[in-house]
């Protein structure tokens, strides 16, 4: 009996000097990383970049992306938010999903303060105006113009209620004192193949897949409502110099898992993440798009946690007085 207890303690004594626990095989299967958006968006564009560098870092473990979209994100973060808390099941949420949310959905059922294991920030993404090739309007003070002069007619495409499209374009409107007739898409992508097809006028959404179409003329950017042009996009002003100092936002997109993964699952998916984005491919192709990369201390699942915190705080009220705006227009 007393050999085997000691063996037994050599044994824990060993575990516990690896620092591997009872998770040393992780990931010994394919890891689901949940994007609450149709394909095509910005949020799934930067997820399947991110996560094929990061299956390659996990044992090269396949990562496959499950797009699971509604409700501007909500849908697929809730339901992501109830998987197994085993590293099995992680997702990409974003400003809107982990920001914006709370303001907008009030019977949501999740917090995001509370009810998610923080892994890191992926990218920061510039939010950009703009309109249909065929557009009237060529630039940002023109546009708002013609915007106010049609109020209610000119149709404005969003992917869904809390995504960032939506938000964005809600403080646009509260800012310039007028709206469009807003439609619903379940994603950027189905948004932005109808605002190159010219069915929809004007948009308000990330940086990340507008580069291609804005280059090849498919679509015309007004504005971008960064304090500094984007190097992917030198041309196009920032809202300040356009003459809208007072709209001024950027996204972002960070990836999280259930409440609860043990420490060691999670380090290992920091560490992948880390890996992905000091990869130079990787950094390349996510710069090009005009994506933001964050630093390491910016990246860290403390400092997430806390972007998380500071901006549902923020986002509450500046929803709820646009949206009081928005009311208020459509009372004229």
């Amino acid at each position: 009996m007393k050999r085997s207890v000691k063996q037994a303690g050599i044994a824990i004594a060993a575990v516990l000097a690896t620092g591997t626990g009872a998770h040393a095989d992780y990931p010994d299967r394919q890891i689901t990383f949940l994007v609450p958006f149709a394909a095509g968006g910005p949020t799934d564009v930067i997820a399947r970049i991110v996560g094929e560098h990061m299956s390659r870092s996990l044992g090269g473990k396949t990562m496959i992306v499950e797009n699971v979209a509604g409700a501007g994100g909500t849908t697929g973060i809730t339901r992501a938010a109830a998987a197994a808390a085993d590293g099995y099941t992680i997702m990409m949420g974003h400003m809107g999903t982990h920001g914006a949310a709370p303001a907008l959905y009030p019977n949501i059922k999740y917090d995001p303060t509370k009810d998610f294991t923080p892994i890191g920030l992926a990218a920061g993404t510039p939010i950009l105006v703009v309109t249909k090739k065929a557009f009237p309007a060529k630039d940002l003070k023109s546009f708002i113009a013609y915007l106010k002069a049609n109020d209610g007619k000119v149709t404005e495409a969003h992917a869904g209620v809390g995504s960032v499209s939506h938000t964005s374009c809600t403080l646009f409107h509260s800012v310039i004192g007028a709206k469009g007739a807003r439609v619903t898409y379940r994603g950027t992508g189905p948004a932005l193949n109808d605002l190159v097809a010219g069915q929809v006028d004007y948009g308000c959404d990330q940086i990340v897949n507008l580069v291609p179409q804005i280059v090849s003329g498919n679509i015309t950017a007004l504005a971008i409502a960064t304090p500094q042009r984007s190097p992917a996009l030198p041309d196009v002003p920032t809202t300040k110099e356009a003459g809208l100092p007072e709209f001024e936002v950027s996204a972002w997109n960070a990836i999280f898992g259930p409440k609860g993964m043990p420490k060691d699952v999670t380090d290992k998916l920091v560490g992948a993440l880390d890996k992905a984005l000091d990869d130079e491919t990787t950094r390349k192709r996510l710069l090009d798009l005009g994506s933001i990369l964050p630093d390491k201390d910016g990246r860290t699942p403390a400092a997430l946690q806390k972007l998380v915190e500071s901006e549902v705080k923020r986002w509450g009220p500046v929803l709820k007085a646009a949206m009081a705006t928005e009311k208020a227009t459509e009372a004229k």
